[in-house]
């Protein structure tokens, strides 16, 4: 009978999207440290979600067997459902809730009034509480520093952005892009669009698609998405990608130049030590170039299509932007 009830209970944590990493099958000890995590896709979109699944897991991995563990809800792209699982977390008495995505905000702030002794985060956000971290990745820096490098190799001098939604970091990252684009050639054509959806693979690769038909030889993104429309890229020869969230040139070695990836362990190591010391939130949590939280990763397999002169005057542009002697507007 205990082995049928077990088997019913696993089916059922299955059925909910719901993966406990980091402990054993029996009860975790009081002091473990447990953290919740609901995110928009699956923990493996090579995008987003898999970017701060990655980076708890490091962190838990670095504080030792035994001492945290992690619960995931994935593929909750709906607030009101992420809001039943941030509830549900927060009875069960874990000690850190992520809720990651711009549209938990307002869920979470609801839930976060009733558990003063817990710690919330979210992002792409700007809202905090006393116990609820925002955090906000300045995706319009390294995304203006690959528009620069985008008009400086595009031969057809039209360039592609395959959007979401016009929200968070990712109309961050379109439109420090596109300020990238013009300040290194203003003729140079961008064609933007946005699929209105986060996860919406076929819409992103029609639009990728569409874009590649009217000239555009790189193209560029944000979100879980985008895995469609670097399929679009991979199969035109000559039609490249930068892309964001995570270093994503495994998807295809031979279209991805470069990849602007959040280092999500950093902040997740933060708001744990935060944690411990008292400090249960009240703040936003930036990533930018001078904080490291933001790295630019190249493509080895692509490095001969940028020449070392023009490499030299990308990195003398990247210490402007991380400086702040290159500004980057952000959306009004």
């Amino acid at each position: 009978m205990k082995k049928l009830l077990l088997s019913m209970m696993v089916l059922v944590l299955l059925a909910a999207g719901l993966v406990v990493v980091g402990c054993a099958a029996e009860e975790a000890q009081d002091d473990t440290l447990k953290i919740g995590l609901i995110l928009p896709s699956g923990r493996d979109d090579m995008s987003w979600s898999q970017g701060m699944y990655e980076g708890v897991n490091a962190v838990i991995a670095n504080m030792g067997a035994g001492n945290a563990r992690m619960a995931v809800t994935e593929n909750v792209p709906n607030p009101v459902d992420a809001g039943a699982a941030i509830r549900d977390y927060a009875n069960q008495g874990f000690n850190i809730i992520i809720a990651h995505g711009s549209q938990y905000q307002n869920p979470l702030m609801e839930v976060a009034a009733d558990f003063p002794e817990v710690t919330f985060a979210h992002g792409t956000a700007f809202e905090t509480a006393q116990n609820i971290f925002a955090y906000d990745p300045q995706a319009q820096l390294g995304a203006y520093l690959f528009g620069w490098l985008a008009a400086q190799m595009t031969e057809s001098q039209v360039l592609g952005i395959v959007g979401p939604v016009r929200a968070g970091d990712a109309i961050k990252y379109n439109y420090g892009f596109i300020q990238g684009v013009e300040a290194a050639d203003p003729s140079i054509r961008v064609l933007e669009s946005y699929t209105g959806s986060f996860g919406d693979n076929i819409q992103a690769k029609e639009m990728a698609e569409a874009h590649i038909n009217a000239r555009a030889d790189i193209l560029t993104g944000t979100a879980q998405q985008v895995v469609g429309a670097i399929q679009a890229v991979s199969e035109n020869d000559g039609v490249y990608w930068f892309a964001n969230d995570t270093d994503q040139s495994p998807l295809a070695p031979n279209s991805i130049i470069a990849s602007q990836a959040y280092s999500w362990e950093t902040v997740v190591q933060y708001m744990v030590d935060s944690h411990m010391a008292g400090k249960l939130g009240g703040e936003i949590i930036s990533l930018d170039l001078t904080n490291e939280r933001i790295q630019l990763v190249f493509n080895p397999v692509l490095m001969d299509l940028v020449p070392a002169d023009l490499m030299a005057e990308f990195e003398v542009l990247k210490a402007d932007v991380a400086s702040g002697a290159i500004q980057v507007r952000l959306p009004e």
